[in-house]
């Protein structure tokens, strides 16, 4: 019993400073991404967290931005939940054309009119948003097709069809939990994700060669959006969401907080300091 005693003991003092310095790398992330952030002539949120520790950092998390084409992420969602209950399959031709193929043209290409021609077959934008709510999903708001998006007067501070940084990332992590959609759909997401080919000067530009990134962009005339998952070397994976509206340099804004994000986090979890090493590895 002694031993044990002595373990534990052991345990809480090497646990609080690790966990101190945690907190401060958390917290030096944080004040870097807001010195990041004021440097920026755009106007920039930023909102990332780690799937396996659920540390969180934001900027601007809560202001409502413009998501633009990164809602295809949830209409993809909305339709792979639908084929989950056998009311839709990925096999069904809609004006011609697969399910599976609009998915990818939607997520990968990024085209607007399948993702359109997805959004009429659900029943049209409302269905997607009443998925969101059904699932106490909160701070994304859907309101109308891509095309119809596309037409309206321009607004970069419109609330219909935005979302909070903070948001977006909350509604990734709980896409990878499995929560919203089951491993399969998940996983069939991810990898379409994983082959964006729009964007690549924005969260995967400065990251290290080989670094997985799952994502999805947006863009209209004065925003650049950029939301996903980030794997770091030692498996971690962050759950990112970066707009920026107005302003200079978008691209390269979000390219820059998704390599402070990287390398922050990296550091977090990093950290060398643990209670097995502390016991020789006991």
């Amino acid at each position: 019993m002694r031993r044990f005693g002595i373990l534990f003991l052991l345990l809480a003092i090497v646990a609080q400073p690790a966990a101190a310095a945690s907190s401060s790398l958390v917290a030096s992330l944080q004040n870097e991404l807001s010195m990041l952030v004021t440097s920026k002539s755009a106007d920039v949120g930023i909102a990332a967290i780690d799937l396996k520790t659920g540390e969180t950092v934001s900027v601007r998390g809560n202001n409502r931005y413009p998501m633009a084409s990164t809602v295809k992420v949830a209409v993809a969602a909305t339709y792979l939940s639908y084929v989950e209950k056998g009311e839709r399959s990925l096999d069904d031709t809609i004006s011609g054309v697969s399910a599976s193929s609009l998915m990818r043209r939607m997520l990968v290409h990024s085209d607007n009119h399948a993702t359109d021609l997805l959004i009429r077959n659900l029943g049209g934008p409302d269905t997607v948003q009443k998925w969101l709510d059904w699932h106490h999903v909160e701070g994304l708001r859907i309101d109308r097709t891509i095309a119809q998006l596309l037409r309206d007067k321009r607004d970069l501070y419109d609330n219909r069809d935005s979302a909070t940084p903070l948001a977006f990332a909350k509604f990734l992590k709980r896409l990878d939990s499995g929560y919203l959609i089951s491993d399969k759909s998940k996983n069939y997401l991810l990898d379409l994700m994983a082959q964006c080919m729009t964007g690549r000067n924005r969260m995967k530009s400065l990251l290290p060669d080989g670094t997985r990134v799952e994502h999805k962009t947006g863009t209209l005339n004065g925003l650049t959006d950029d939301v996903g998952f980030i794997t770091l070397p030692n498996g971690h994976r962050i759950a990112v969401a970066i707009f920026a509206r107005g302003g200079s340099n978008r691209p390269s804004a979000i390219a820059e907080a998704a390599k402070t994000v990287y390398d922050g986090f990296l550091a977090v979890v990093g950290w060398p300091y643990t209670a097995a090493s502390a016991l020789g590895g006991q």
